[in-house]
Parts: structure tokens; sequence; C-alpha cells
């Protein structure tokens, strides 16, 4: 490796990011930033403050770090990333998109592992090895048909729009989820919006990555894009000797910002490095931990997790597929609905609920019952906004 590739000894050095520039965190001057961010929004129609408000504060603070805290630029980021999703129906991708579909794009990217580092940040794994040319090209066939009733603009390859689906079910899944458990730093006061990644590139060849880039290149530029300040640290293992030449290509293809937050660990420092930021009952068991998940299996949800849910309909764990969390009508609690499509016809399953305890009385004093029930009400699978829940 070369110097200019980041190691353990950075991993592990003094923490600047999370939660500094969240709420519970903000310096006077980013909460004047965050202020000033929603006027120009509201200002150019693309922000209602409500209430409720069209977007929470966590969501426009991940564009306000990403640019550096400068109102301008993260206006222009923001605008770009709602005319985009507009233009891609992806609402609509999300709620219609065939469950078979979605399980084979979640099986080529990075897999929530159903656990979280030691902040209660949602924990992913990548392995590069498995995505093959002849896995990619499969895919890549396979994606030439709509698997949604989402309509686009074609401007954005249908493969890719798959892959956000996925960063969808972080978005309004994992990190909601993660944010409400009650067993974290911060937990009633900062939200999670990041996630903490491993990302295994041992057995890949310099032949692999070449064929890889260019998907690659594309998938991490159009997330950095749209789904700014979800990514925290990355722990890149197994890397081979040559790595220091693909970390050229990569480094290129990340703000700097994120750049900042990528290290790879040699062999010798894989298990004490993951172990300072995770838990060794979360961490898989092939990277020296306790936890069972191999590559492709769905989430191995915490036990602590499972106790915290209400469930509903019979169901122990969270069914396969696209989910995500609505506020109930009484605001103290929170819907998870499992949606998407299952031989043409779409989903809509309450799965159970959970108890808020992240800024629930800030909520509660702009929130009255009467607005978050018609909030409420409005939540719904696609164009259909009067189906009920089952």
């Amino acid at each position: 490796m070369t110097d200019s590739v980041p190691g353990a000894s950075a991993a592990s050095g003094t923490e600047v990011g999370y939660p500094n520039g969240h709420l519970g965190h903000l310096k006077p001057e980013e909460q004047e930033a965050l202020e000033s961010f929603k006027s120009n929004l509201a200002e150019k129609g693309y922000y209602k403050p409500g209430p409720p408000a069209s977007h929470d504060d966590q969501t426009l603070l991940r564009y306000l770090r990403a640019r550096r805290w400068n109102v301008v630029d993260a206006f222009k980021q923001f605008k770009e990333t709602e005319d985009w999703r507009k233009a891609n129906d992806l609402n609509v991708l999300y709620d219609t998109i065939d469950l078979e579909a979605y399980e084979a794009s979640r099986r080529l990217y990075p897999q929530w592992t159903g656990r979280r580092d030691r902040r209660g940040i949602p924990l992913y794994l990548f392995e590069i090895r498995h995505l093959d040319s002849k896995t990619v090209s499969n895919y890549e066939k396979a994606t030439e048909t709509n698997p949604s009733k989402a309509v686009t603009d074609g401007q954005t390859s249908p493969k890719l729009l798959r892959l956000f689906a996925l960063y969808e079910n972080l978005t309004r899944f994992a990190q909601p989820l993660c944010t409400e458990l009650p067993d974290r730093p911060h937990a009633t006061t900062t939200p999670i919006t990041l996630s903490t990644n491993i990302v295994d590139v041992s057995g890949v060849s310099l032949r692999q990555f070449w064929n890889l880039k260019s998907h690659m290149q594309a998938a991490s530029q159009l997330a950095t894009a749209h789904y700014p300040e979800t990514l925290d640290r990355i722990f890149i293992i197994g890397a081979p000797y040559f790595f220091s030449t693909v970390w050229g290509w990569i480094k290129r293809w990340f703000d700097p910002i994120t750049v900042s937050k990528i290290f790879i660990l040699g062999p010798s420092d894989v298990k004490a490095t993951l172990e300072e930021f995770i838990d060794p009952k979360n961490i898989p068991k092939q990277y020296g931990g306790e936890l069972d998940f191999t590559w492709g299996d769905q989430p191995n949800t915490d036990p602590y997790i499972k106790e915290m849910v209400k469930w509903e309909h019979g169901l122990k764990d969270f069914p396969e597929g696209p989910k995500y969390w609505r506020p109930m009508a009484d605001g103290t609690r929170m819907e998870c609905v499992a949606v998407g499509s299952e031989g043409g016809k779409q989903r809509m399953l309450s799965v159970g609920t959970l108890e808020r305890v992240c800024n629930v009385k800030e909520t509660e004093k702009k929130v009255n019952g009467d607005t978050l029930a018609e909030e409420v009400k409005g939540l719904s699978v696609g164009d259909d906004e009067k189906k009920e829940v089952v």
C-alpha cells in the first residue's frame, strides 16, 4: 500500500463526524444555515414548512454537510435530486417494484446485516467477488424490463434505478428503525442518517475490478449526488497487493468528505479495528466476530429490535422486499409497512409498530394529532392512495 491509502490508524483517529453537524449537535452557524436553507427552498417551491414539513430536518442537513454548509451549493444539489426523483418516479418505483427484481438487486449490492455499530448506525456488508462478469451480465439483461409502475425519463439506466430502490430502503426503513431504538447514544435528540459498511475485496482480481469499474463508478457517482451523507465509515478488508492502483480510481468517484471515511484494513488490523466500532456480537464470524451472517442472507435481525417491535399479522421478523416506516396518528409510534409487488399484485402489509423516542416532544409541539392523522391518511402505495393496510 502507498501512503495515500488510509489505514487502521486513520480509522481510529479523533471523531470529527457524527454526531457533529447532526440534529442536537449543531453549532449556531450550522443552525443558521439550516434555517436559511429552508427559506431558500421554500421560496423556490422545493420545501413546505407544514406542519408536517415536506422534508425533515435530518434530510436537509445531509445536503448541507455534503456541501460544507454552503446554502447555495446545497440548494443546487437538493434541487437536482428532487428533479431527478420526480423524473424517475422514485416513490412509485419503491412502492411497486417486483419483489423478485428487488431481491435480485439486493443480492448484488451492500446488504444490511440486521445489526448496528456501537453508535446505533446500521451495519452493511458488501462482498465484491460475487460480482463476476457472468453474474453482472445476467443481471443487466434482467433489468431491461421495468419491474415497477414507475414512469421514468429514460436518462438513468434501469439497472441503476433498481440500485436506488435499495437506497430508498436505507433511508426509509433501516435508518428510521435505528433512529427510534433507545439503546444508543443521543437516542432522544439525534436521528440516524448514516450507514457503516464493511467492504470485502478479497479474491477479486485486477481484471474483475477493471470489468466492474464503469458500473461501480456510475453507481457511486449517482449515489453521491442523490443520497449524500448516507455513508459513514467504510472498512475495506482483504485488499490485494495491487489495490493502490484501484484506489486511484475509487477515490475519484466520491467527494472528499466520503473519501475521508474510507479505511483499508490489513489482515492484522481487521478484528481489533472492527471491534473498536462494532460490538463483536454484531460482526460477521468471517471477520472475527460472533454474528451468523453470510453474503446473500436476509438480515439477521438483532434480538433487541425484535423485542422492541410490536408485530402484526403473526410476524416475528421483517419480511423480504421494500419496506418503510410512517408515523401513526397519535404521534408516539410509527408503523412499518411492507410494499412492492408480487405476481403483479401490489403489497401493502402492516408489519408492526415501534415506539418513537427521537425528538418526540419537539414533534408533538409542532404537529397536532389532527394534522398528523391527515399525514398518515395520505401515505400509501404508488398512485392508489386509498388502499387499506391489510
